[in-house]
């Protein structure tokens, strides 16, 4: 196999997946309507925030709700602040499980309904009204268990950055099962404000502890591919690492950590591992009011590997992360790149088939850059120097990224169905 099929099959032929940046974008003549045009865009992309009860400041269900706010609407969705999804669209896998991104065409139809007078449309023209289930603040639907802590933790209004460890009953598995898909999510009003994080550890009863999932503010679920799952043990007990952050208000907060199963007895032929990837303690280095500090890191791959998502990690100056494949070669191909928003800890699942399938030996090489300046409206003080720290006002630089070994030859057949799929006879 050659490292140029290597490039091409890896990460399902990038070029041809890329968005051409010369988009089409004309709306064209016809009137643009809410009921016919806008509608059906907000019900794909922005209503399962944007409703009475979920977490956005405004319902978008329906023209009188949304048309106060058109004009924020208008900025919003043009500068690609919402819906949040900040994976750059002109580099790297451009396919990914429950995207919600708006396409050239769709913005350029919100803008013109704005431009236009925010025109209602004919009534007979609204769909349906999208249905929502019991469960759908879980992104990833309905999970089959849900554990919560003994009881919320209080944070209190001032207080510096703290950080703790609980441990909950045994859970009620009386068989080992796996998990398919997992998300954690707050589960009172501000939590989210006050937590900075909530990693969840499974302790089995012989205490061995296996790694469960990962909270920060904003984050999605984590989807893992059919035939994959992450193994948790008859009568664990889970364990969360919280770090909490104090906002001027007493606040209680909880975080609810939700599985979804395969069938009882089932048992996936890949195990999936969280790696904590490309950690940067000791070599971020960022200037006071430096608007483009960059900081590398590295993790290795020791087997052949399936890639299945990308979750960048950085703090307030964070302002983009790309990770990259380093071949055995020396060859190097960009994997993704992605606008950091401190508010929205993104994972970013790949549809599988475009999962970057890697070779033993590759290094994953992590860039993150920072903005410490004055023009950062997040950076609490760009007139100080900053370093590594477990502080929100600190900074990290480290990506998520959900992984599975494969052997020699698995990897071989799987590069042999893809170069089949995609049509590549390099």
């Amino acid at each position: 196999m050659t490292t140029r099929t290597l490039a091409s099959l890896s990460t399902g032929v990038l070029l041809a997946l890329a968005t051409s940046a010369g988009a089409q974008t004309d709306v064209g003549d016809a009137e643009v309507t809410f009921t016919r045009d806008v509608a059906p865009i907000f019900q794909r992309s922005c209503q399962s925030c944007h409703r009475v009860g979920s977490i956005a400041p405004m319902s978008l269900l329906t023209y009188e709700k949304s048309r106060p706010w058109a004009r924020s609407i208008r900025q919003k969705v043009a500068q690609r602040d919402m819906p949040p999804w900040y994976i750059e669209r002109n580099i790297g896998i451009q396919k990914f499980l429950d995207d919600p991104s708006l396409s050239e065409q769709e913005i350029a139809t919100i803008v013109a309904w704005v431009d236009g007078g925010t025109r209602r449309g004919n009534p007979a023209d609204m769909p349906p009204p999208r249905e929502f289930a019991e469960f759908d603040d879980w992104q990833m639907g309905e999970p089959d268990l849900v554990v919560a802590l003994p009881e919320p933790i209080v944070v209190p209004a001032e207080a510096p950055d703290w950080w703790l460890n609980i441990e909950t009953e045994p859970l009620a598995l009386t068989e080992d099962r796996y998990i398919k898909a997992v998300e954690s999510r707050p589960s009172l009003p501000g939590a989210d404000k006050v937590v900075h994080h909530a990693v969840t550890y499974m302790v089995s009863p012989d205490d061995e502890r296996g790694f469960l999932n990962e909270y920060a503010v904003g984050k999605n679920a984590d989807v893992f591919p059919e035939g994959t799952g992450r193994l948790i043990k008859a009568g664990s007990r889970v364990r969360y690492n919280r770090h909490m952050h104090a906002i001027g208000e007493e606040t209680p907060a909880d975080v609810l950590v939700g599985p979804k199963f395969y069938p009882k007895g089932y048992t996936p032929e890949h195990v999936v591992f969280a790696a904590h990837a490309g950690d940067s303690y000791d070599t971020i280095d960022i200037p006071a009011g430096e608007d483009n500090a960059r900081v590398d890191g590295y993790y290795f791959l020791r087997e052949p590997a399936q890639v299945v998502s990308f979750q960048p990690h950085l703090h307030n100056r964070g302002k983009r992360q790309c990770v990259e494949a380093i071949y055995p070669s020396g060859m190097v191909e960009t994997l993704s790149c992605a606008q950091h928003n401190f508010a929205w800890m993104l994972n970013y699942t790949y549809e599988e088939d475009v999962q970057p399938l890697l070779p033993a030996g590759t290094n994953l090489h992590l860039i993150s850059w920072y903005d410490n300046s004055e023009a950062n409206r997040y950076n609490p003080d760009p007139n100080n120097w900053i370093g590594f720290g477990n502080r929100s006002n600190d900074e990290m630089s480290h990506t998520w990224m959900n992984i599975f070994y494969i052997s020699e030859e698995e990897f071989d057949r799987r590069l042999e169905e893809r170069r089949a799929k995609h049509g590549t006879n390099q």
